[in-house]
């Protein structure tokens, strides 16, 4: 028999075994939906039902509630839902509308019959207690009478519900077993005609099909296994397997593609994720030398293929200097100018080299050599230009694989969020420890310095000493001259101990009209002297306000000195004891402590005039 007419039977007997399966298929598909009718049948039914005893304990629990507590609004509700029942007729309807029988409805009618009852009961219960007889509409509502009907009616709502459960189980019981007996007929004819249909796969395309298809189902698993590197077979025939040798070609690439993303997808968040905790480390450091330290573990890592520098801008010399560098980097110089960069010049980033030809910028001090792969990143926040990040190719690293420039950008960005930051906490953290009026530091960065720079004092570094200064008189400016001749009273006094020290964070505004200053490496006898020379500057000031002379400023100035007169942690108290009796003896002076003897410290009873 010939080959078509193989495939001519076997295409009929399929058509007709299909044919069969489907009517078999249907069959089995109306059984179960009888069945799942009759189970929603008796869902239908059941809340019906309990919707029926739910309303006769919310009558109950309404006029009991009346009577408990004489709420009106429990006698209107239980009216309302009374009024909304209807008649026993009406009730019974709707059950059987939901597919309740004659006899399940008769039993369920004489349920409603004893609810009604109930009903009445509680109408005279209500109508007792509105009448003034509570203990009657009690006995009523809560006697045992009255619990026993209730319960008779649950017991009838149930045996009326004990019915549908027996209906409806036989009911499902028929429709299950009909549902196995067509599924059992249709998995039969399903199994005839896969039988049939793998014979004639095996007879019609074993030569056209079998050898290809075994040469493409093991590449079809390595690529499952996401094994790329597999070549598909190169079949000449154009048909539906070529096509499908096509197919895992075209598959193939794509998985190629997918993994080279996922790749770059990886390497993208695993970049993202060190620029997120190098930007916190930053964002964490409180001076510069920790964040070049950071800065200096991070860049590496995120950019490998590049060395680079980190300057910023020193405006007092009007230079780029370098903070830190990586890598090594062969090019740009340590310090320069910010003209000698014309990334800074155009607030742009600047590569001189790759695809675009422009001009190198002159800090890579090149003589001569071959123009290297640099990038110039400038750093600015606030519109206010911090600095510059450089970056240059190391020779080691092709040009196809260097990191992109994106993550560059953007690590520019977080480093200079960064110093902006650190320079915003810099100033005001200089706020908060000096005194606005006089521009001197204040007490709060007092007691900073002897805790933390100082407290070696006396005992490695020399001594230490302290001028505590009085503006003698100073409330008479005020009561005089007003407050603001007071405030330039002190802002020239300041001025005066800004000038008569090295340090000019370690003059202080005290308080009020009170000043400090701290000397360290001068002993008492020198101390004594550079005070001498304040108060004499001081008593040559002549100030003017709003065109009128203020008079003669003086100071009185106590001096004490570590460890000559106390211990550090009396040094203020010991110059304050001296100021004391500096003014106690006439104001304009300068007193020097007493030599300690034992733990205590007085002033000295020597005036320098």
């Amino acid at each position: 028999m010939r080959l078509a007419t193989i495939t001519n039977w076997a295409y009929g007997a399929t058509v007709a075994l299909t044919l069969i399966s489907g009517t078999t298929m249907i069959m089995a598909s109306n059984a179960q939906e009888r069945e799942r009718t009759a189970v929603e049948q008796r869902h239908v039914l059941n809340k019906v039902t309990s919707r029926l005893g739910a309303n006769l304990y919310a009558l109950t629990n309404e006029a009991r509630q009346y009577v408990n507590t004489g709420d009106p609004s429990y006698r209107i509700v239980y009216r309302r839902e009374l009024a909304d029942l209807g008649s026993v007729e009406d009730r019974i309807r709707h059950i059987g509308d939901a597919g309740a029988s004659a006899s399940e409805l008769n039993s369920l009618k004489e349920a409603v019959h004893w609810a009604d009852t109930l009903h009445d009961e509680q109408a005279a219960a209500l109508a007792a207690y509105e009448e003034g007889n509570e203990a009657q509409a009690r006995r009523i509502l809560f006697g045992a009478e009255y619990e026993r009907e209730l319960d008779r009616v649950e017991v009838l709502i149930g045996r009326f519900q004990d019915q549908l459960d027996r209906r409806t189980g036989e009911k499902v019981r028929d429709a299950t077993e009909s549902a196995k007996l067509w599924k059992t007929a249709s998995e039969i004819v399903l199994g005839l005609t896969g039988f049939l249909f793998l014979c004639v796969l095996y007879f019609v395309f074993r030569q056209r099909v079998l050898r290809p298809v075994v040469k493409l189902s093991d590449v079809v698993s390595r690529l499952a296994a996401q094994d790329y590197a597999v070549e598909p077979p190169e079949l000449k025939q154009i048909d539906e397997i070529g096509d499908m040798a096509q197919a895992i070609r075209v598959f193939r690439e794509n998985g190629l593609e997918r993994q080279r993303l996922a790749a770059e997808r990886d390497a993208d968040r695993t970049i993202r994720d060190l620029l997120s905790r190098m930007t916190q480390r930053m964002q964490g450091c409180d001076t510069l030398d920790d964040m070049t330290g950071v800065i200096r573990r991070f860049v590496p890592e995120i950019a490998p293929d590049r060395a680079g520098r980190l300057y910023l801008i020193d405006k007092r010399r009007n230079a780029l200097v370098e903070i830190c560098n990586w890598m090594d980097p062969g090019h740009s110089e340590p310090e320069f100018p910010p003209s000698a960069c014309w990334a800074l010049r155009r607030g742009l980033p600047h590569r001189p080299s790759g695809g675009n030809v422009d001009v190198p910028c002159p800090h890579l001090g090149l003589e001569g050599e071959e123009l290297p792969n640099t990038l110039c990143l400038p750093l600015t926040a606030q519109r206010e230009t911090l600095g510059l990040l450089y970056f240059e190719t190391r020779a080691d690293q092709p040009a196809d694989h260097l990191t992109a420039e994106i993550y560059l950008h953007m690590l520019a960005e977080n480093i200079s969020l960064a110093l902006a930051n650190l320079g915003l906490r810099d100033a005001l953290h200089e706020m908060a420890m000096a005194d606005p009026l006089t521009g001197l530091s204040n007490r709060r960065q007092l007691d900073i310095v002897l805790e933390k720079r100082l407290v070696g004092a006396g005992h490695i570094d020399g001594p230490l000493s302290c001028l505590m200064i009085d503006v003698d008189h100073f409330k008479r400016f005020n009561d005089v001259f007003g407050h603001d001749a007071g405030d330039a009273v002190l802002r020239e006094v300041g001025k005066v101990l800004r000038g008569h020290t090295r340090e000019p964070e370690l003059a202080f505004r005290y308080g009020g009209e009170e000043f400090l200053l701290l000397l360290p490496g001068l002993d008492a006898e020198r101390a004594a002297d550079r005070a001498e020379d304040i108060r004499k500057h001081v008593g040559d000031l002549r100030i003017s306000h709003s065109g009128e002379e203020l008079g003669v400023i003086s100071v009185s100035i106590g001096v004490a000195s570590v460890p000559e007169h106390c211990e550090i942690d009396r040094l203020v108290q010991t110059a304050d004891a001296a100021l004391l009796y500096a003014k106690a003896h006439g104001r304009d002076r300068v007193e020097v402590s007493a030599t300690r003897k034992g733990d205590r410290a007085s002033a000295k009873a020597r005036a320098i005039v």
